[in-house]
């Protein structure tokens, strides 16, 4: 399989947005029209994997964080990432990875990222955890606010753990 990275076109909103339903998922192409729009004014840099001349994953990286226990300090943050379910386990989100933790280090020493915590996230804990992020220490954040301990919460896309990894 040959894998080419890249920036994001403005081609790819429609295909992703059409890959993404016959997944069953809603990826709106107006998401990936903007995400090319902010690249194009340097506010966030968008790395899409290729492979026989269809886009199949995609991270983001906003250059600066500005939620959660890393806003405000100049940390790059990766944003959204995500493989095509029937692509996934061919070394095409390490390679996404990769892109993006290379130009956040060209940043900063240190690169930052939420993960969910229900069980759809779980392929991502464990891929993050064996790329040697570790947990900052914040606890758990649901819709953008740090829990206190006993707080109640909802088990959906909105639970994060922020994690950050050293160069």
């Amino acid at each position: 399989m040959h894998l080419l990275i890249r920036d994001i076109t403005l081609e790819d909103a429609e295909r992703f947005e059409a890959a993404f339903l016959e997944q069953g998922w809603h990826k709106p192409a107006a998401q990936f029209y903007r995400y090319y729009e902010e690249q194009q004014a340097g506010t966030r840099q968008v790395f899409v994997a290729e492979t026989e001349g269809q886009p199949v994953g995609y991270v983001t990286l906003v250059p600066q964080t500005t939620a959660g226990p890393f806003a405000g300090q100049g940390i790059p943050e990766i944003v959204d990432f995500n493989v095509l379910q029937k692509w996934q386990r061919r070394g095409i989100g390490s390679a996404l990875l990769d892109a993006a933790e290379s130009a956040a280090f060209s940043m900063c020493d240190r690169v930052s990222l939420g993960v969910g915590l229900h069980s759809g996230y779980g392929s991502a804990q464990r891929m993050y955890v064996k790329r040697g992020y570790v947990p900052d220490g914040s606890g758990v954040w649901y819709q953008d606010r740090q829990l206190p301990e006993m707080a109640e919460c909802r088990n959906d896309d909105d639970l994060i753990l922020y994690l950050s990894k050293m160069r």
